[in-house]
């Protein structure tokens, strides 16, 4: 009897060790394989994710199976910083995330300081240079999380169901922005009202009228549908910025030095094969929105850019603004 009770017993430890995030079993080789799950909040159709299946597949093949990664779009493992949350506590593995980060990390904040970047060219040099570098560092030790890869994303663009073309037409505008203290003051000086919403909430506020608004690049408007509730893309080009691919420091620490290798080579081939497709769809995605119905609105840039440099100056720390200014001085 007491034989069964303990094969009992040893079956229901094993049930609950599968159901943890980062799975482990033995492959056919007897070698440990590993099951992580990665989540995201695009769609199955967005650059975002047609590149991490790409990254799963290299991975796979590079660790001759040993490494699986499940890709889990349209906030399945729940929102951004629900995921990030989520791999702190070993239940998700990856995550795509950029100035969110600036929670935990207050460096990832000029991952996204209005009108920083003058194109995307300047933001590779910094991206890529001595600055990014230093940027990665923090965010690994003080978030716990990897970059492997990045993707540069295409300008936020504010959208609306009235034309927004100077600052002076943002009174009363009630809009969503993520989860960064900077935008909430930009946006406050620029003379809006915004709050803070998860992105897989904002179809449906912009459809209750909860918010008149949101500020995103042209494929994340396209990948949440929200040309059926807004008909203007203000092209306020506000920020240029880039986000992360990243993975749990102890998930990525506990792989064998061949492993890690092979991972950090995929991440290499994914990034390139990221920005092929960024190259080739963000005007896809422009002429689709287009397409449903979107008008593309020309905006004051200079003029939005004025009213929100003091809200930045004041809202960044004397280091975030040190980084803010040497960033701006990158040729």
């Amino acid at each position: 009897m007491k034989k069964f009770k303990w094969m009992a017993m040893f079956t229901a430890i094993i049930l609950l060790l599968s159901a943890c995030g980062s799975e482990s079993s033995s492959g056919s080789g007897g070698e440990k394989k590993i099951k992580w799950k990665f989540g995201h909040l695009a769609d199955e159709n967005h650059i975002w994710h047609k590149t991490a299946l790409e990254f799963a597949d290299l991975v796979k093949e590079k660790t001759d199976g040993q490494i699986e990664i499940t890709v889990y779009p349209s906030n399945q493992l729940g929102g951004e910083t629900d995921t990030i949350n989520s791999i702190k506590a070993g239940t998700a593995d990856l995550v795509i995330s950029g100035e969110t980060m600036a929670n935990w990390s207050p460096k990832a904040a000029l991952m996204a300081v209005p009108y920083a970047f003058r194109d995307a060219n300047h933001l590779q040099k910094v991206v890529e240079g001595d600055i990014g570098k230093e940027i990665e560092e923090e965010i690994k030790e003080k978030v716990g999380l990897t970059p492997l890869y990045y993707h540069t994303r295409a300008p936020r663009n504010l959208t609306s169901n009235k034309p927004i073309s100077t600052p002076e037409d943002l009174k009363g505008f009630s809009m969503r922005v993520p989860n960064v203290p900077l935008f909430l003051d930009a946006w406050k000086a620029a003379g809006a009202k915004p709050q803070v919403m998860d992105f897989n909430e904002v179809f449906t506020g912009l459809q209750q009228n909860v918010i008149d608004g949101q500020e995103n690049p042209v494929d994340l408007i396209h990948s949440g549908g929200l040309y059926e509730v807004q008909k203007y893309v203000n092209e306020t080009e506000h920020v240029y910025s880039w986000i992360y691919i990243l993975v749990g420091n102890k998930q990525f620490e506990a792989l064998s030095e061949d492993n890690k290798k092979a991972v950090k080579e995929a991440a290499k081939e994914a990034q390139a094969f990221g920005e092929d497709l960024f190259d080739k769809e963000i005007k896809e995605y422009e002429q689709k929105l287009k397409d449903e119905g979107m008008k593309f609105n020309e905006v004051d840039q200079d003029a939005f850019r004025e009213v929100m440099k003091p809200a930045i100056k004041e809202s960044l720390t004397d280091e975030q603004y040190k980084l803010y200014e040497e960033i701006l001085a990158v040729e």
